[in-house]
């Protein structure tokens, strides 16, 4: 069932989301992405094996959007946090025994890493056109998906005001008060150490700061929005688009992009080299950036990466925050160094 599996999970990855459990769905083929104009493109099927970190629900609607129009293919999906995923997939690798066809984890980082191992295939989808070129990885080993922005969620019912300013986390009137994702799970958070050391103005100085301020650290992105949304926190560092979604169902929370700028991520996606069904995770690719798939990511809430569609309410778009970024080369490199460090400076 691998490869009908992976189309399921690659229809909801299309649609968009972020890390997790295993889900098996099922379902049919259809012709190519020119389908709906009758093209006399060849039929797709079979089945596919999707690994993401996409949260469960937006996976599932994703995968059944790709399934009304490839019904003739399978879907079955692994979600976890994109650390763990990665630690499966090498796992996998070591054993000679790859199960995944499709990959859709959090940042470009962690498909560096895979394509310096020759393990994604090289595919160029013509929807990347309409993808800036930034976002692109030149050699068609993975392509953007979306645009997540790292962002300080602050309950509205303990903060007057949203900050304007990281170093709001590290003031005396923000101790015990302020919660974190950590990067041994969160591929996002990873990225985030990775970034924040090496920018002026915040390095390790500034990781160590948070920590002096007794900022908590756990698990994943959902629990830190769980945590500042309930109030058990009042500030958090979290992907925007967590709290747009628990801000639009009422609870006290509220989101801010500060001055100095923010970390980004791309949620890439991929197909593996080794896979057997091809044209299906091909057409799950397209799908994902078309202007269905990205419609549908900004449905589900996340700010689309293809240029010309708006971002959902509550979000802002690239061009509307600073962008804080890293030489891909050396947070790739460096990524399991500071990994340690910040272990060592943390504890967790």
């Amino acid at each position: 069932m691998k490869k009908s599996a992976i189309f399921s999970v690659l229809a909801a990855m299309l649609i968009f989301t972020g890390c997790g459990a295993q889900d098996n769905t099922t379902s049919g083929g259809d012709t190519g992405s020119n389908e709906a104009a009758g093209s006399s493109a060849p039929s797709v099927s079979g089945e596919l094996t999707f690994y993401t970190s996409q949260p469960e629900e937006d996976v599932t609607k994703l995968v059944s959007a790709f399934n009304e129009k490839y019904p003739d293919v399978t879907v079955e999906t692994f979600r976890s946090g994109t650390e763990e995923v990665t630690a499966k997939l090498q796992a996998e690798n070591q054993a000679g025994e790859v199960q995944a066809d499709l990959l859709l984890l959090a940042d470009a980082v962690t498909f560096e890493g895979l394509k310096e191992q020759d393990l994604l295939l090289s595919y160029t989808s013509p929807e990347a056109e309409s993808i800036p070129d930034e976002l692109v990885d030149p050699d068609g080993a993975y392509t953007g998906t979306k645009v997540m922005a790292t962002v300080i969620a602050t309950n509205t019912d303990q903060v007057a005001s949203a900050p304007t300013s990281w170093n709001t986390l590290t003031e005396e009137a923000s101790k015990d008060a302020a919660i974190m994702p950590s990067p041994l799970y969160s591929g996002a958070a990873a990225y985030n150490i990775g970034v924040f050391s090496r920018t002026d103005g915040f390095g390790w100085e500034y990781l160590e700061s948070l920590k002096n301020n007794h900022i908590s650290v756990i698990k994943g992105n959902g629990a830190v929005l769980k945590s500042v949304a309930s109030g058990e926190k009042s500030y958090g560092m979290v992907v925007d688009y967590l709290v747009a979604r628990e801000k639009a169902k009422g609870s006290p929370i509220e989101l801010s992009y500060p001055e100095e700028g923010v970390p980004i991520i791309t949620e890439p996606i991929a197909i593996m080299k080794n896979t057997d069904n091809k044209e299906a995770a091909q057409a799950f690719v397209d799908f994902v950036l078309s202007e269905e798939g990205q419609e549908l990511a900004a449905e589900i809430g996340y700010t689309p990466i293809r240029e010309g569609i708006a971002p959902p309410e509550g979000l802002k778009s690239l061009s509307e925050f600073k962008v804080m970024s890293g030489d891909l080369a050396t947070l790739t490199s460096e990524r399991e160094a500071d990994k340690e460090k910040f272990t060592e400076v943390f504890g967790n």
